[in-house]
């Protein structure tokens, strides 16, 4: 069994699910746990870290542009598609919400199974793709983090079943935007959570993606608007 380099920088997807836009808008978060490493007893949106099998697990749908773009900026060549199921399994595993078109597969990755048996492919579609952030150094986890906005909208499943999570994060629920600010969250999620108020009345992909770069050298605010692909 290969051992990680807990110290090393892994990338990451993070889904904001966001519910009853056009009345009181609504998003999806659940606690972490209070013996978690990273980030204990924070409440959170779903995600997690990259795996090597996410990159090879068939997509109902491909990224739609300029997200596809924009996640090759500053980034692995390549790396996007990995991205986008990365986050459509986080958020099945952490919260039971399936993303995805109606297909089957019969080689389903093992972390895979549970999400290839509820008749789905993953949908990667309805990702937009709003924010960057990599974990300063000198934390016991660095993950450089992509946040994905969706629409309740867009779920293959019931938004209020959460019988199928993992018991990663507890307390799921449907949190008022106009009441978040109440609950305890890391630093980063607060800061997402004003490019999310901004975005609530637009379904468009955002002019540029907010990206917080915070290296061994410097930490840097830089903005991601991806780059014209070839015919």
């Amino acid at each position: 069994m290969t051992t990680i380099d807990k110290s090393q920088v892994r990338n990451a997807s993070t889904v904001i699910v966001l519910r009853d836009r056009e009345t009181r808008p609504r998003i999806l978060m659940g606690q972490r746990g209070a013996r978690a490493v990273f980030m204990p007893n924070k409440f959170v949106f779903p995600g997690g870290a990259v795996d090597a099998a996410d990159a090879q697990v068939p997509l109902g749908s491909p990224l739609a542009k300029p997200n596809d773009t924009r996640l090759e900026d500053d980034s692995t060549p390549g790396l996007g598609p990995a991205l986008a199921a990365a986050a459509i399994r986080e958020l099945f595993e952490e919260t039971g919400q399936v993303l995805g078109h109606p297909g089957r597969w019969s080689d389903a990755p093992a972390d895979w199974l549970d999400f290839a048996a509820t008749g789905h492919l993953p949908h990667a579609a309805p990702l937009q793709f709003v924010f960057r952030a990599l974990t300063p150094p000198g934390r016991p986890r660095r993950f450089d983090a992509r946040f994905f906005l969706i629409d309740a909208a867009d779920l293959a499943s019931d938004p209020d079943d959460f019988s199928r999570a993992s018991d990663e994060l507890s307390h799921l629920q449907w949190v008022h935007l106009d009441e978040v600010r109440g609950y305890d969250m890391p630093f980063i999620t607060e800061v997402v959570l004003s490019e999310i108020n901004a975005r609530v009345t637009d379904h468009t992909p955002p002019d540029s993606v907010p990206y917080f770069k915070n290296n061994e050298e410097e930490s840097l605010f830089l903005r991601l608007r991806g780059y014209p692909m070839p015919d």
